[in-house]
């Protein structure tokens, strides 16, 4: 790499690149030199290189910003042009939606701003421009109050470029920043506000009467920029390195921007109703998401240093690294350990990837990705960030009971995948307590699940040595042993000895067909179904229970045994149960083994979901994952064909457009060779030369040939996906039957349960427990460990909750966690969803999970 590439990617850091000085003045005035000095050869690739830098680290846009002014002194065509360049993209930003883009690039026109790159004035404009399209949105008669989503973000980007900028506008331009000012706070006034019902981390706050009072982050940001403005917009975290050339910075031009234009306003539904409008707020909300909810789960001791625009601005910098560093977990950690702020932030960052790990409805990137970064933190800082990570585990699990069904499972599999990396190491003697709550318990569950993941990850021997110091939750690990066989080779009987000759069968190579055969002959007409099904399932299994190669091969050679054992739905939800009785001790291969049938269309999704769905799998919903891992494993594999197939439409559409291009190109040649006048033995003759006719001929018949072709494949596509879209509904409609019904089995009365809060508080049950410690947690400053008794007196608060109950809200928070998952399929099947379960006598409780999940207003039915 380029020495003055390693200089503007390294600036601002401390390295080899800029010897030992870590001042900000030197480190400009260095690589600044360096550009100067390669500008004649490489201006194009200088500033191609420097804008994509702002637009990838914008931690460092401050440095940017000043360096691009510095070079503006010496070459002011030059930095025109990155001005015009910049202005592009932001514009290509805006048109493409691009929230990123237009968020970064906006920052960076603040700072060239500050660096007198820009004129002040036109920085408000481009304010104003969004202002106005922002109020014309959410006005109802010229607008499109459903894409307010759209309308917050613009604002949102206004607000948050004062950080970086607002000085510099307040004293340059103080009656226009004042006028945009004004303009966000009468915005402010009329917007409706959005309430993050169905995102919230805790179902507590998803209760009406708390998200009615509480800020949103727009309403919460604008609190701060007040705040930010009455103390003169004095912040530490933002550097300002521009002051320290101002003498030599005003000497140079400011240049200035051309209009920008908003994309236009997206027509209002044709028809004015709820659904409709719910609809479009679903599309807005999924383009313009918000960035971030906050978590709060450390004592405001913890950040008593740090001033709440510093925490917004520390949140960004954390934000934009995690983004555009998520192919680079090691980098990601380095730069995210070494802002430039001159405070502690150990637990802001913490905090922040949590947020992000535990967002709903889904985290900006894999779950594994916040994994191996947390990893690669805790190795970067190994005297801070493992007891402030350990202090946020100890924080949520004191509040696993409120938190939301999606972010507990979501805790679960990080918690289980981050021991795994430290030896399981862990104060599992802190947790033992939860022995002496009921088996339905969250906190119980949740150890007993962590232990479970665990031991997939592991071994079980491995895991059992690790809770040495708590021995007592030996009894909640899943059980030892492998899969419940149940011909085993020392039994003897009629079907022990049939199995052992399907086992003879299989391993002389016999096919599908000779097996199928022998069922049908010698099986079946003696024994019956459910024999026969014990016998086929049992062994096949057992043949494939060593590893998942095995598994995978036995269904591969002998699917078509099942296929023609289990033809319909009651044979197939048989064949499951069958399933699960062999893998009983195994929760993973239980799941394992039903996704890969259901893979290899031994299975149907609507059988699997009767089967969650039954007597046996209803009484662990409470209590355990294994029914919600093999529903979510089912749905999910529905939804991605759906996504894969919508993927290669788009991708054969777009093929389509270049076979057309190419077969009329071919055409047009052959038509022009053709039309040709060619002399033939002296003779005029209309066409080209014969050999090369019959090569254009060839080259048009497959260019031809070949559009036929993928038209063909779109259209064979496009009914494999209205087949899918229609096997989803059918799915949709059998999952929240089933949820309705099983639901209505357990729920109170409507008349006395309403809400969340009441169904707790109905419960008749007082588990009294000899538990002191108040509901607030108490945390030691110096381990992050909550002050606890080891020997009995652990203390919490008393459960108090019924079984019934415990059930009843575990069922919701999953029937709200895949109402929100597939809200995308979901709302265009939702006027038959209201018709056929939503009905005007649906217990409120079902309707507000659903409701709640697809983010549509309780009160409008």
């Amino acid at each position: 790499m380029s020495s003055w590439k390693s200089l503007l990617l390294r600036i601002g850091d401390k390295g080899p690149e800029y010897g030992t000085s870590s001042d900000f003045k030197d480190h400009i005035e260095t690589c600044f030199g360096v550009l100067r000095r390669e500008l004649d050869q490489a201006e194009d690739e200088i500033l191609a290189f420097l804008l994509q830098c702002a637009e990838q680290l914008p931690h460092k846009i401050p440095f940017y910003g000043t360096l691009v002014g510095l070079i503006n002194l010496e070459n002011e065509d030059l930095v025109r042009g990155l001005v015009e360049n910049t202005q592009t993209n932001f514009q290509v930003a805006l048109d493409s939606g691009n929230c990123n883009g237009i968020r970064i690039l906006m920052r960076f026109l603040t700072a060239l701003m500050c660096s007198k790159v820009i004129q002040p004035s036109s920085l408000v404009v481009v304010f104003e421009t969004l202002l106005s399209s922002a109020a014309t949105t959410i006005d109802d008669e010229k607008g499109n109050p459903s894409w307010q989503a759209r309308a917050d973000f613009y604002i949102t980007c206004i607000l948050s470029s004062l950080p970086w900028g607002g000085a510099e506008l307040s004293e340059q331009t103080p009656e226009e920043i004042e006028r945009v000012l004004v303009g966000v706070e009468a915005y402010l006034s009329i917007r409706r506000h959005a309430s993050e019902t169905g995102l919230s981390f805790f179902e507590d706050d998803d209760e009406s009467g708390n998200q009615r009072s509480k800020k949103n982050f727009l309403e919460d940001l604008w609190d701060r920029i007040q705040v930010l403005s009455s103390n003169g917009w004095k912040l530490d975290s933002v550097p300002r390195p521009h002051l320290s050339f101002e003498a030599q910075l005003v000497a140079g031009k400011s240049h200035e921007l051309r209009p920008i234009s908003c994309p236009d306003q997206t027509d209002p539904p044709s028809t004015a109703s709820a659904v409709s409008y719910g609809k479009q707020q679903h599309e807005a909300e999924l383009r313009y998401p918000e960035r971030i909810r906050r978590l709060n789960i450390f004592p405001a001791s913890k950040y008593e240093d740090i001033q709440p625009i510093d925490r917004f601005v520390v949140e960004e910098y954390l934000l934009d690294v995690l983004f555009f560093f998520n192919g680079c977990r090691k980098e990601c950690a380095s730069f995210m350990a070494s802002l430039h702020v001159p405070f502690r932030y150990e637990y802001l960052m913490a905090e922040t990837i949590f947020s992000q790990l535990l967002m709903l409805p889904e985290p900006p990137f894999k779950p594994i990705y916040y994994t191996l970064v947390i990893i690669d933190l805790c190795k970067a800082l190994p005297g801070a960030f493992p007891g402030v990570v350990a202090g946020a585990v100890r924080a949520l699990f004191e509040k696993i009971a409120d938190l939301d069904m999606e972010c507990r499972t979501r805790l679960i599999l990080w918690f289980s995948h981050h021991l795994s990396n430290f030896q399981f190491i862990w104060h599992w003697e802190e947790w033992a307590y939860v022995l002496e709550l009921p088996k339905w318990a969250p906190q119980r569950v949740f150890v007993q699940e962590v232990l479970e993941r665990e031991v997939r990850l592991s071994y079980w021997d491995k895991v059992k040595q690790s809770i040495e110091n708590a021995p007592g939750l030996e009894e909640l690990l899943p059980p030892k042993g492998g899969p419940n066989f149940e011909f085993k080779a020392e039994d003897s009987g009629e079907q022990h000895a049939l199995s052992a000759d399907l086992k003879n069968l299989v391993k002389g190579r016999a096919a599908a067909r000779e097996i199928i055969l022998w069922v049908e002959e010698k099986v079946f007409p003696a024994h019956g179904l459910e024999v026969t099904l014990k016998v086929v399932v049992q062994t096949l299994l057992d043949i494939g229970s060593k590893s998942f190669t095995h598994l995978i091969t036995v269904l591969e050679r002998y699917g078509q045994v099942f296929a023609k054992l289990c033809p319909d739905q009651d044979k197939q939800v048989m064949l499951i149960a069958e399933v699960g009785s062999f893998w009983k001790n195994n929760a993973q291969m239980t799941a394992v083994a039903i996704d890969r049938m259901m893979g290899y269309r031994l299975l149907s999704n609507l059988s699997i979901v009767r089967w969650v769905f039954s007597p046996e799998n209803i009484e662990m919903f409470h209590t355990s994952d294994c029914p919600w891992e093999i529903l979510r494993n089912t749905v999910s594999k529905t939804y991605n064909r759906i996504c894969d197939l919508r993927k290669e439409i788009s991708s054969l559409k777009n093929t389509i457009v270049s076979a057309e291009a190419a077969a009329a190109k071919a055409k047009a040649e052959l038509d022009a060779a053709e039309s040709k006048l060619t002399l033939v033995d002296g003779e005029p003759v209309v066409g080209d030369n014969p050999a090369r006719m019959k090569r254009l001929k060839s080259h048009s018949d497959k260019a031809k040939e070949e559009e036929i072709s993928i038209r063909e494949a779109l259209e064979a596509k496009e009914a494999l996906l209205a087949r899918a879209l229609d096997e989803i509904e059918a799915l949709f409609l059998s999952l929240y039957k089933n949820f309705s019904r099983v639901l209505i089995e357990h729920l109170p009365d409507s008349s006395s349960v309403e809400t969340m809060q009441k169904l707790k508080s109905s419960s008749a049950v007082a588990m009294s427990l000899d538990l002191e410690e108040p509901s607030t947690m108490e945390v030691d400053d110096e381990n992050e460990r909550p002050n606890t008794s080891l020997n009995g007196g652990r203390t919490t608060e008393a459960y108090t909750l019924g079984e019934n109950e415990q059930w009843c809200l575990s069922t919701l928070g999953y029937l709200k966690a895949f109402s929100r998952q597939y809200a995308s399929e979901i709302w265009p099947h939702i006027e038959k969803l209201d018709a056929e379960i939503l009905t005007d006598n649906v217990h409120p409780l079902i309707r507000k999970a659903v409701y709640s999940g697809l983010r549509r207003p309780i009160n409008v039915v």
